[in-house]
C-alpha cells in the first residue's frame, strides 16, 4: 500500500520538475538566438578583398573604426509638425531611424546611418552633383534620396507612400539638423 501512494505523489512531482526544466531550457536559448541575431546584424560583413577595401578607404576619409551610439543620432532628426508625426522605431549601434506617418499612415522613413564600419557607403556621393543642405545627394532608385554628411553619415528619406514625392523627400532632408550632425564625433 505505501508503495502504491508513494508512486500517486512521486509521478506528479516528477512531471512538475520536467516542465520545469524544459520551459527554462527553451526560454534561455531563443533569448541567445535573438541576441544572436543582434551581434550578427552588427557585425562587419566578411572577406578578406572586403575588408581590406574598407579598411583603405577608412584610412583615406578617416574615418574611426567605432561608430557613435544610435542614440546620440536621434537629436538631429527633425521634429513632428505639418500634420506629420516623427515616431523613432529603429536605434542600434551607428543607426537610428524614424516613421513619419501623416493621418495615422506610414508615408516615410527618416534614418541616419555612421558609415564608419562601412567606408565604402561613402562611394555613391563622389559623383553627386546634387547638394542639399551645402552636402551631397543622391538619388537611390525611385523611392531613397540620400545626403553624405561630414564623409561620415548618411542621411536617408524613403518614400513609403506614392503621395510622398521625390521633393517632399528632399524638403524633409533639409529639416534634419545636418550641420549638428557634422559635429559629431
Amino acid at each position: 500500500m505505501q508503495f502504491l501512494s508513494a508512486r500517486k505523489i512521486l509521478a506528479p512531482f516528477l512531471i512538475s520538475v520536467l516542465l520545469l526544466v524544459t520551459s527554462c531550457g527553451q526560454n534561455e536559448a531563443s533569448s541567445s538566438r535573438w541576441d544572436q541575431a543582434q551581434q550578427e546584424s552588427t557585425q562587419k560583413p566578411a572577406g578578406n578583398a572586403k575588408q581590406t577595401a574598407d579598411k583603405s578607404a577608412a584610412q583615406t576619409q578617416n574615418l574611426p573604426k567605432k561608430a557613435v551610439a544610435g542614440g546620440k543620432l536621434n537629436k538631429y532628426f527633425p521634429s513632428s509638425g505639418g500634420g506629420f508625426d516623427r515616431v523613432f522605431a529603429q536605434e542600434k549601434s551607428g543607426f537610428a531611424e524614424a516613421k513619419l506617418n501623416k493621418g495615422g499612415k506610414n508615408v516615410a522613413m527618416l534614418s541616419i546611418n555612421d558609415i564608419a564600419g562601412n567606408p565604402s557607403a561613402g562611394t555613391k556621393f563622389q559623383q553627386s552633383t546634387k547638394k542639399i543642405g551645402g552636402y551631397p545627394a543622391v538619388n537611390q532608385g525611385a523611392n531613397i534620396t540620400a545626403v553624405l554628411v561630414a564623409n561620415r553619415y548618411q542621411v536617408k528619406v524613403q518614400s513609403r507612400d506614392p503621395s510622398f514625392t521625390a521633393s517632399d523627400r528632399e524638403a524633409w532632408l533639409s529639416k534634419f539638423n545636418l550641420g549638428g550632425l557634422a559635429s559629431v564625433k
